[in-house]
């Protein structure tokens, strides 16, 4: 039997898309509680190291699917979770893309 960490991209796809959308749905019910705080850390630290080393490997492709994915509010607030996880400022976000051109 393979591991997780052995499991072919695809399979992870598969996984991350049903994943996705069972969470979407629950969030849509109003079940907020259907995946706890630290589950939800460690899916947004592994995504966020995922998409980090795309984007250092060349492999650039916006972080949402578009627009209509999630609303500006959520956007915001996550970004502010994230900074604040990371202590950082968004005054050092705009240094780093200016420095980056990200």
């Amino acid at each position: 039997m393979s591991s997780p960490e052995s499991a072919a991209p695809s399979s992870i796809t598969d996984r991350a898309l049903s994943l996705a959308r069972d969470i979407e749905l629950a969030t849509l019910n109003g079940k907020l509680d259907a995946i706890d705080p630290q589950a939800m850390q460690v899916i947004l630290a592994a995504l966020a190291k995922a998409y980090g080393a795309n984007v250092e490997a060349g492999q650039t492709y916006p972080a949402l699917a578009g627009p209509q994915a999630v609303s500006g509010t959520d956007v915001l607030t996550l970004c502010g979770g994230l900074l604040k996880a990371a202590d950082l400022q968004v005054f050092e976000l705009g240094m780093w893309q200016s420095w980056t051109g990200r």
